[in-house]
C-alpha cells in the first residue's frame, strides 16, 4: 500500500514539474540548443558570444548552462555570487550580466569539485532548471549542451522543445565526422531548423593580420550544404576571444569591431532571420 502511495506521489510530482516546464516555455519565443559532436571545438565560447550578439540586437536572452559536468559559462561571463532561490515557491532566479540572464550549476558546487553524476542525475538537474528557473518573458533561450549525443542532449531537446539546433564544429575533418553525427541526431529529434557554425576558422595573426588556416577552412560550410543544414557562419581564431573567455569579458562585449565579434553578430542575424522565415 505504501509503495503504491509513493508511486502515486512521484507521478503527481512529475506531472507538476512538466506543467511548470510548459508554463516556462510558453513565455519564451525562441528556444535554441547548441551542441557539438566532440569536445574542444569552442562550443561554450560560441554559446556565450552568440547570446551576447543577440543581446546587442536588443533581444531578451537567457542562457542555460546544460553542461553539468563541465559548467564553464559563468567563468566566461565573469559571473560572481549565487543565483537567488525561493524555497517556498521552489523557484530559482537566474543571474544576470550585461543584459544576459544565465543559470548554471557552477555556483552551486565547490570550486574545482568534480560532478561525478550518472546520466539520469545529470538529466534530472537539467529538467529541474527548465521547471524551476524564472526567466520571465524571453525572445531567446539558448542551451549550451555538453559535447556528444548523450543523455543531457536528449533530455534537453525533448523537454525544451527547441525550434533550432546549432552544431559547432571546426574545419578539421575529424571534427566534421562527429559534427555530422550531431546534425543527424538533431534530424532524428525532428528539430525544425539545424544550423552549423564553423569555429576556429583560420587564425588571425596578431602581428601581420593575415589568416593562417590551422585546421583547414570551409569544411563546416561544405558539410552544412551536403547535409541540408543552414550555415550560420565562420568564426576566426583570435587571441582576444581566448583571453576574453579566461577573463570573463566575451569578445562581443569587449571589442564589437573585432572580426570575430562581427562574425558572431552576423551569425546571430542569420539565426534570427532563419527563425523568422
Amino acid at each position: 500500500m505504501a509503495k503504491s502511495q509513493d508511486q502515486s506521489n512521484k507521478a503527481d510530482a512529475q506531472k507538476q514539474q512538466e506543467q511548470r516546464i510548459q508554463y516556462t516555455l510558453s513565455k519564451i519565443k525562441n528556444r535554441v540548443v547548441i551542441f557539438s559532436g566532440k569536445g574542444g571545438v569552442g562550443k561554450t565560447s560560441v554559446s556565450v558570444n552568440l547570446a551576447y550578439a543577440l543581446v546587442q540586437h536588443q533581444y531578451r536572452v537567457g542562457l542555460l548552462d546544460a553542461d553539468i559536468t563541465g559548467p564553464n559559462v559563468p567563468k566566461m561571463m565573469g559571473l560572481q555570487g549565487f543565483p537567488l532561490t525561493d524555497p517556498e515557491n521552489q523557484t530559482i532566479s537566474p543571474q544576470e550580466r550585461a543584459g544576459l540572464q544565465v543559470i548554471s550549476i557552477a555556483p552551486m558546487i565547490p570550486e574545482d569539485a568534480p560532478v561525478i553524476w550518472r546520466g539520469p542525475l545529470r538529466s534530472s538537474a537539467i529538467t529541474q532548471f527548465l521547471a524551476d528557473v524564472v526567466w520571465g518573458e524571453l525572445d531567446f533561450l539558448l542551451a549550451d549542451l555538453p559535447p556528444g549525443t548523450g543523455d543531457e542532449v536528449l533530455t534537453t531537446a525533448q523537454k525544451m522543445q527547441p525550434q533550432a539546433a546549432i552544431v559547432v564544429t571546426t574545419p578539421q575533418e575529424i571534427s566534421l565526422i562527429d559534427c555530422r553525427r550531431a546534425v543527424n541526431m538533431a534530424k532524428k529529434l525532428e528539430i525544425p531548423f539545424i544550423g552549423v557554425v564553423e569555429n576556429m576558422s583560420g587564425l588571425i595573426c596578431p602581428h601581420c593580420g593575415k589568416t593562417i588556416d590551422v585546421f583547414g577552412r570551409g569544411g563546416g560550410k561544405s558539410m552544412a550544404r551536403h547535409m541540408d543544414a543552414i550555415f550560420l557562419g565562420s568564426i576566426p581564431m583570435d587571441l582576444a576571444v581566448r583571453s576574453g573567455g579566461d577573463e570573463g569579458i566575451p569578445i562581443v562585449l569587449s571589442d564589437p569591431e573585432n572580426p570575430a565579434s562581427a562574425a558572431f553578430i552576423e551569425a546571430a542575424r542569420r539565426l534570427v532571420s532563419t527563425l523568422s522565415s
